[in-house]
């Protein structure tokens, strides 16, 4: 490594430790990363360093069989480092703009089987505070709506005669959700407990008859986990990742689950083509484990 490169990288390091105040840990890997550029580099300055040269490192490091996580941190870091010495005056352009970084896949999120959320949804409720948790805890599986949908419901949202619901989902769309039979009773238990209840109030209160926090849900669902389950680590979004989880191995309709779950996509390449709620009633009618044969409207 050319001297020049050197004094170069230890007045990057003093600006890391003392202005950005990175930890440790961070500076280790930021030396590590840089270093290994520059020995590997065959270019005797930073002015002389080009977007191949760092295409040639990025595949060097592929080739010694790094993560794409790993490769993604190092011209990350190049990236950094070269926006420093523009930022200087040292360089007129980065040459690590544009240089693409190996995709990283996408890891599933854990989920419950189809035997853990039916111990999470059995056993008696006596008190309105269990009633109103098991028609959460329904309601979060059973729909696979978002703990912020599930906070803005109001009464006036639910269709329980005919067992869907709107929700007010991100970019403040809309859209109808099917719900189960099993849902639906557990909201009918919750709401009988409330006999001043008006279709402008919250579907889900909590101390002063105030509309629930995201905080208490999550509280309420974690709690329900340990009860249940023996652990601590359930969460309302897992109850999302589980109900779509359980109705795509049963109905194997990818864009009517995505549909359910509010998504314009599922993944950065396919775009969703709206599907009719009559169709979408039908495959989780169908498929879900929690939808079993509709009660009689009024029931």
């Amino acid at each position: 490594m050319a001297s020049d490169n050197g004094l170069l990288l230890e007045d990057y390091f003093r600006h890391l430790a003392v202005e950005r105040r990175l930890s440790p840990h961070t500076l280790a890997a930021y030396s590590r990363d840089l270093k290994l550029f520059f020995l590997s580099n065959s270019s005797p300055s930073v002015d002389a360093i080009t977007s191949a040269d760092i295409k040639h490192h990025i595949a060097r490091l592929n080739r010694r069989g790094l993560s794409p996580r790993s490769i993604r941190r190092a011209l990350s870091c190049l990236h950094s480092f070269f926006v420093y010495l523009v930022r200087k005056g040292l360089l007129a352009n980065n040459p690590a703009m544009g240089v693409k970084a190996p995709k990283i896949a996408r890891k599933l999120p854990r989920v419950l089987d189809t035997d853990q959320t039916a111990q999470l949804l059995v056993g008696k409720v006596a008190t309105p505070i269990e009633k109103r948790d098991r028609a959460l805890l329904e309601l979060l599986y059973g729909s696979g709506i978002r703990l912020a949908e599930l906070v803005g419901l109001d009464i006036k949202d639910l269709d329980l005669a005919n067992g869907n619901a709107r929700v007010l989902g991100k970019g403040r769309k809309t859209r109808i959700v099917p719900l189960g039979s099993h849902t639906v009773t557990a909201l009918k238990t919750w709401l009988a407990t409330r006999a001043d209840r008006n279709p402008e109030d919250p579907v889900f209160i909590g101390r002063g008859d105030r509309r629930i926090s995201p905080r208490t849900v999550q509280l309420r669902v974690k709690r329900a986990g340990m009860k249940a389950l023996g652990v601590d680590s359930i969460h309302p979004h897992l109850l999302r990742h589980s109900f779509a989880s359980h109705l795509l191995e049963s109905s194997g309709d990818l864009r009517a689950v995505q549909e359910l779950l509010g998504h314009s996509d599922i993944s950065t390449t396919q775009i969703y083509t709206h599907l009719d709620f009559q169709h979408l009633a039908k495959v989780y009618d169908v498929s879900h484990p929690r939808a079993h044969e509709k009660k009689e409207q009024g029931q």
